[in-house]
């Protein structure tokens, strides 16, 4: 992957990323390996991340390893789950949440200002 992704991978790491957005916005991508959509999203991710690491932490979430994990974010974020998805989460606040083709990294920019 050519994003700076941090994984994922129990609800633990889920608590970290979350208090980590009062000091930096995250987003949190969960992907489904099954789902071409979810490829074509991911990919278009990874082609236009260039530069932004300074405003917005990358988390990747392999939902179909890790399913309890994505409905503890849905949970806790409010967010409905789907896949793929993004969720950008400011000061504990999700501000920004798309799904499959819906999902812009120049909406989750323009959302953080």
């Amino acid at each position: 992957m050519s994003l700076p992704w941090r994984k994922i991978q129990q609800i633990s790491d889920v608590t970290e990323a979350w208090e980590s957005s009062f000091h930096k916005p995250i987003l949190l991508f969960k992907h489904s390996t099954r789902c071409s959509i979810s490829s074509v999203a991911l990919n278009r991710l990874e082609r236009n991340w260039s530069g932004h690491e300074e405003q917005l932490t990358p988390f990747y979430l392999d939902l179909i390893a890790f399913r309890d994990v994505s409905n503890h974010i849905a949970t806790l974020s409010g967010v409905q789950h789907e896949s793929p998805q993004a969720i950008v989460v400011k000061n504990g606040e999700v501000v920004y949440h798309a799904s499959h083709n819906g999902i812009s990294l120049a909406d989750m920019m323009e959302v953080l200002g």
